[in-house]
C-alpha cells in the first residue's frame, strides 16, 4: 500500500520532479492459525507429559522399595547361612567331643544316640533356613505383582485430578470433549443433549455451532439436568443414551486396565 502526498502550498517550478512519499504498513495481520482441535491436541500431549512424568516418579518410587525389600531379603539370608555355618561347626566340636567321650568310658551306643540327636538337629536347622528361604521369595515375588496395581491406582487418580483441573481452568475443552460425542450421533434423527448447570450456560452459548454439525432437519436440543455432576453428561437419540462423562470413562479405563492385570496372573 503506498499513497501520494502533494503540498498545495509548495511552488513548483515547470521543470522539478514529483517527490513521491511512501507509507510502509507496518503492522502485519496476525492469524491464528491454531484450530481448536490442535489447542486440544497440544493440550492432550501437555497432559500426557505430565501423567508420564508422574507415573515415572511412582516407577522409580516402587523400585526404590522393592530393591530395598531385596536388599533385607538379602540380608537375612546371609544371617541365615551363617547360623546354618555356625551350627555345622558346632556340631563338629560336638561330635570330636562324643567321639572321645565314647571312646573313653567305652559308651557306643552313647555316641550312637548323640549322633543321631546332633544330625537330627542339623536337619531340622536347614529344613527351617530352607523354608525361610523360600517364603521370602514368594513374599518378594508377591509385593512386585501387588506394586502393578498400585502403580495402577496412581497413574489413573493422577491422569484423573490432571484432567478435571484442566476442566476448571477453561470451560471450552468441555464442550470439546461434548463436541466429540456428538459426532458419534451424526447419523440419529433427533438429538437431545444433557449437562450439568455448571457447563449449561457456555454450551447453549454455542448451540447454534454445535447444531451445524447436524443436518437442518435433526432437530438438536440443549436440556440441563441438575443430578448431573460438573463433568457429566449424556446424549439422547432415538437409538438409545451415548454417556459422555469424563468420570465414567475413566471407571471403564480402570476396570479394563484391572482386568488386564488380573488376566496375566
Amino acid at each position: 500500500m503506498s499513497k501520494i502526498i502533494r503540498s498545495t502550498n509548495a511552488q513548483q517550478p515547470e521543470d522539478s520532479s514529483i517527490v513521491e512519499i511512501k507509507l510502509q504498513n507496518f503492522f502485519e495481520p496476525i492469524h491464528y492459525g491454531e484450530t481448536e482441535d490442535e489447542r486440544i491436541e497440544e493440550l492432550s500431549q501437555q497432559k500426557t507429559i505430565d501423567i508420564e512424568a508422574e507415573r515415572q516418579q511412582m516407577l522409580e518410587q516402587a523400585n526404590d522399595e522393592i530393591e530395598q525389600q531385596k536388599a533385607q531379603f538379602e540380608q537375612y539370608r546371609k544371617e541365615q547361612l551363617a547360623e546354618i555355618e555356625a551350627l555345622k561347626q558346632s556340631w563338629e566340636e560336638e561330635k570330636v567331643i562324643l567321639q572321645q567321650e565314647a571312646y573313653e568310658g567305652g559308651f557306643a551306643q552313647g555316641y550312637e544316640d548323640g549322633v543321631q540327636k546332633a544330625n537330627a538337629t542339623m536337619q531340622q536347622s536347614l529344613q527351617t533356613a530352607n523354608e525361610t528361604m523360600a517364603n521370602a521369595q514368594k513374599n518378594a515375588a508377591s509385593y512386585i505383582e501387588s506394586q502393578e496395581a498400585v502403580l495402577l491406582e496412581l497413574a489413573l487418580t493422577a491422569a484423573e485430578r490432571i484432567i478435571h483441573t484442566t476442566l476448571d481452568r477453561d470451560d471450552e475443552i468441555f464442550v470439546s470433549i461434548v463436541r466429540r460425542g456428538l459426532k458419534e450421533a451424526r447419523e440419529m434423527k433427533e438429538i437431545k443433549l444433557y449437562v450439568s448447570p455448571k457447563y449449561h450456560p457456555i454450551v447453549t452459548e454455542q448451540q447454534k455451532e454445535l447444531a451445524e454439525m447436524f443436518p437442518v432437519n435433526v432437530p438438536f436440543m440443549v436440556f440441563v439436568n441438575e443430578d448431573l455432576l460438573d463433568s457429566e453428561s449424556y446424549i439422547e437419540t432415538n437409538h438409545g443414551r451415548i454417556v459422555v462423562s469424563i468420570d465414567e470413562q475413566l471407571q471403564e479405563l480402570r476396570r479394563q486396565l484391572y482386568e488386564l492385570i488380573e488376566s496375566k496372573e
